[in-house]
């Protein structure tokens, strides 16, 4: 970090509050304080109040005395979003997938109690609420957030569910706890979740789990219809098994982009 604040309109604070959220990385997801603080070179009482202001904030989450980021960070940077990693992968598969079906797909992730979407084609279909990248719903009365809150074990699903959602949406049908707790069961048991105009009248989808290749699910894939135009029996009939097939697909191309900096070296990548 020397040398950086010989512009006197660089604000130092800012910086560092960006180290700290590029110290994350796939191999160190979650660090404690003092590994943070190690990482980013910063003194452990500045990465303290950087950490619990980006965590006010939204952008890191807390658990068990080991920080992490939330999805709300895709919000600095949806262009990246779209351009690689994620959307990268996804996007022909996707595209494939709604050629076929003729219907709208998204990928979510959880954060907190809600789900935002990181990835989107649409179809040109009105439907009772408008969705985008950065689209926030309560996870437990869509299909996507049913899949990602099924990967959860009982104390991260105690936590999520405890956090106050921030769609501003209220739900037309939203589960008891232990009514969650049985849908659940059932989406472990069967590998995908479907809802029936839970959400909101004239909104029906299925989802299942994108998976990385670690084999941890870390987005959910749905197909999402107009109840007035598709019936359940179709969705889960025709549209589902193409959805499990094009996840599958992705998540291969997940894995092996995983696998890839282990394989290759960037000599390889890049001879001179």
């Amino acid at each position: 970090m020397a040398g950086r604040d010989a512009n006197p309109d660089f604000i130092e604070s800012i910086a560092r509050g960006f180290d700290v959220i590029k110290a994350f990385r796939p191999e160190r997801p979650a660090m404690a304080l003092s590994d943070v603080a190690a990482t980013t070179g910063l003194a452990r009482p500045t990465a303290r109040r950087i950490l619990g202001t980006l965590q006010a904030l939204g952008y890191v989450r807390a658990a068990d005395g080991r920080f992490s980021l939330t999805p709300r960070v895709l919000e600095l940077g949806l262009s990246y979003v779209q351009s690689v990693g994620l959307w990268d992968v996804a996007r022909p598969h996707m595209e494939s997938l709604v050629a076929e079906t003729h219907e709208s797909s998204s990928i979510a992730q959880l954060d907190g109690s809600d789900i935002v979407y990181v990835a989107r084609t649409p179809v040109p279909k009105l439907i009772t609420l408008a969705v985008h990248i950065g689209t926030r719903f309560p996870a437990v009365s869509t299909s996507l957030g049913k899949v990602l809150l099924a990967d959860l074990d009982p104390a991260e699903l105690g936590r999520v569910l405890a956090e106050p959602g921030r769609s501003g949406i209220e739900p037309r049908i939203a589960p008891t706890r232990e009514e969650l707790d049985a849908l659940l069961r059932d989406v472990r048991a069967k590998g995908w979740a479907a809802t029936d105009e839970q959400l909101a009248r004239g909104i029906r989808s299925v989802a299942v789990p994108l998976r990385g290749g670690s084999g941890r699910v870390v987005a959910a894939m749905n197909v999402t219809v107009h109840a007035a135009e598709t019936s359940m029996d179709t969705l889960l009939g025709q549209h589902l098994p193409a959805l499990l097939r094009t996840a599958s697909e992705i998540s291969a191309d997940f894995a092996l982009r995983d696998e890839l900096p282990l394989r290759v070296s960037p000599t390889e990548r890049h001879p001179a």
